[in-house]
C-alpha cells in the first residue's frame, strides 16, 4: 500500500501504537490501543486507504473523479453515484438550515481570494463578477441527476474531511475491538472507549504563538471533535485580518467571526458541521452553539 507519496509510518508508544500518513493536504494520525503490531498495521492501512479513497473521489484538484466531471459539465446534467448523491443531499440540507450561509458552490470565490497570509484583497468589482456563479438555489438537484449553470462548480471541502473521519471510524469499528483515535488534520473521532477506562487526551491548537501548541487539553472517551478557524488561511492587510470563512451571499469573509471554533459531538460530521455553521454566524457563534446545545470552545483572538 505504501508509495513514495502515500507512505504510512508506524511506531509504538506507551500501551498503544501511532500510525502517521498524509491525506487531503493534512497530516493524519491513528492511535490504536493494542500491543499487537500486526493489528496496528492493519488498522492504520484501512484508515489510510479510506482517507485516500475519499480524497481521490471528491478532491476538486483531481482531473479524473466525479467532482471534476460535475465542474466541467458546462450545464449538461450529470448522473451521480449513491455516495456522491448522499453528500449532495447533506450539502442541500446544510444550505437550507443555514439560510444560505453554507454553500458548496462558493468554491469559485477562490478565483478572487488567496488565503496564503498575504495582503491581496480583491475589489468589489472582481467579487461581483464571480457571484453569479455562486448559489445552491441556482442548482437543479433531482437525485441522482445534478445540473449546474455553465461556469458553476461544487466543492466538498467543507464536509469532506469530517466525512472521511467518520467513514474510517466505521471501518475500524467493524475490524477491531481496540480503542482507536482517528485524527485527520485536527478533526477526529474515537471508535470506542479505552479498555483502561482512561480518556484520550487531545489538544485544541492555539490561534497565536508557536505552531502546534495547544491552548487547551480535552479528555475524550468517545465521540468526535472538529474545529473551524483561520489560523493558517487568511489575508492580512493594513492591520485587518480577513478570514477564509466566506459568506457566499456576499463573497466577503464573515465579519466578527471567531478565530477558531471547536465542537464535540457524537460524530465528526456533526462536530464539523456545527463548528463551520458557528463560524458562519460571526459574532453570534457562541449563541448559535448554545441554542444547539453543543459542547464547544471558542477562541476569539
Amino acid at each position: 500500500m505504501d508509495t513514495p507519496s502515500r507512505k504510512i509510518d508506524l511506531g509504538s508508544a506507551d500501551g498503544y501504537w501511532i500510525g502517521r500518513f498524509g491525506a487531503m493536504a493534512n497530516p493524519c494520525e491513528v492511535l490504536i490501543e493494542t500491543t499487537s503490531a500486526a493489528e496496528a498495521r492493519d488498522v492504520c492501512e484501512r484508515v489510510a486507504a479510506c482517507a485516500w479513497r475519499i480524497e481521490d473521489r471528491f478532491s476538486r484538484y483531481r482531473p479524473d473523479n466525479v467532482v471534476h466531471a460535475i465542474n466541467s459539465s458546462g450545464g449538461v446534467p450529470i448522473t451521480v453515484d449513491e455516495e456522491t448523491a448522499g453528500l449532495l443531499d447533506f450539502a442541500a440540507t446544510l444550505h437550507r438550515v443555514s439560510a444560505g450561509r453554507f454553500d458548496i458552490t462558493s468554491g469559485v470565490l477562490r478565483r478572487a481570494w488567496i488565503f496564503d497570509g498575504g495582503v491581496q484583497v480583491p475589489s468589489q468589482a472582481v467579487i461581483d463578477e464571480i457571484l453569479p456563479y455562486v448559489g445552491w438555489a441556482k442548482v437543479i438537484w433531482e437525485r441522482p441527476v445534478l445540473t449546474l449553470l455553465p461556469g458553476m462548480q461544487i466543492d466538498f471541502g467543507g464536509i469532506g474531511k469530517e466525512y472521511a473521519v467518520d467513514q474510517a471510524a466505521r471501518t475500524v469499528q467493524a475490524l477491531s475491538s481496540a480503542s482507536t483515535l482517528i485524527n485527520f488534520g485536527g478533526d477526529l473521532a474515537i471508535t470506542r472507549p479505552r479498555r483502561t477506562g482512561h480518556p484520550w487526551r487531545v489538544g485544541i491548537e492555539a490561534t497565536h504563538g508557536p505552531p502546534r501548541v495547544a491552548s487547551r487539553l480535552i479528555d475524550l472517551r468517545d465521540g468526535a471533535l472538529a474545529s473551524s478557524g483561520d489560523t493558517y488561511r487568511f489575508v492580512l492587510k493594513d492591520g485587518r485580518r480577513y478570514s477564509h470563512i466566506l459568506d457566499p451571499r456576499t463573497g466577503w469573509p464573515v465579519e466578527h467571526a471567531p478565530r477558531c471554533v471547536t465542537v464535540a459531538a457524537p460524530t465528526c460530521t456533526q462536530a464539523g458541521t456545527l463548528a463551520t455553521l458557528a463560524m458562519l454566524h460571526g459574532a453570534a457563534a457562541g449563541r448559535f452553539l448554545e441554542v444547539e446545545g453543543a459542547r464547544h470552545w471558542i477562541q476569539w483572538s
